[in-house]
């Protein structure tokens, strides 16, 4: 399973989103794009299909903006990269294309990795992101001390 720049910049929008959840004004997409350095253009997009999946809302009119649907504790990431990408939250049961005994065992063991990337990520939530950017802040300010 890879990173890629989507999930990337779409996770970061979202725990922009999930830093100001708390004080409810919602986020404009040139706000976020600032503080994350996405592009505005990209980030629109994937904004978009966030808002279709459920995961954020986005509320119109001079102080409108996006906002996270739910909090933040109750956002995984596994929930975001399906939102994204479509991923099944089970691995298809699939027969292996190598009709051999070594490739059954190819198809177990990747069924298995499978599994565990789905587990790790169900297990961390957007909550979990901010509280890892804040204690690496914190690191970074007592390093330049």
């Amino acid at each position: 399973m890879d990173l890629s720049c989507k999930n990337e910049y779409a996770i970061a929008a979202l725990i922009e989103l999930a830093i100001h959840y708390h004080s409810g004004e919602p986020l404009q997409i040139r706000q976020i794009s600032a503080q994350q350095q996405i592009p505005d253009r990209y980030l629109e997009q994937l904004l978009a299909t966030l808002r279709r999946g459920g995961l954020i809302k986005s509320q119109r009119g001079a102080k409108g903006g996006y906002v996270l649907a739910r909090e933040p504790w109750k956002i995984t990431l596994l929930e975001v990269l399906q939102c994204l990408d479509g991923l099944e939250a089970q691995p298809i049961r699939q027969e292996s294309t190598l009709k051999t005994t070594e490739g059954t065992i190819i198809h177990e063991v990747w069924q298995e990795a499978h599994g565990a990337a789905n587990a790790v990520l169900q297990q961390y939530t957007l909550k979990h992101l901010c509280e890892k950017r804040d204690a690496r802040r914190q690191l970074d300010i007592m390093y330049y001390i």
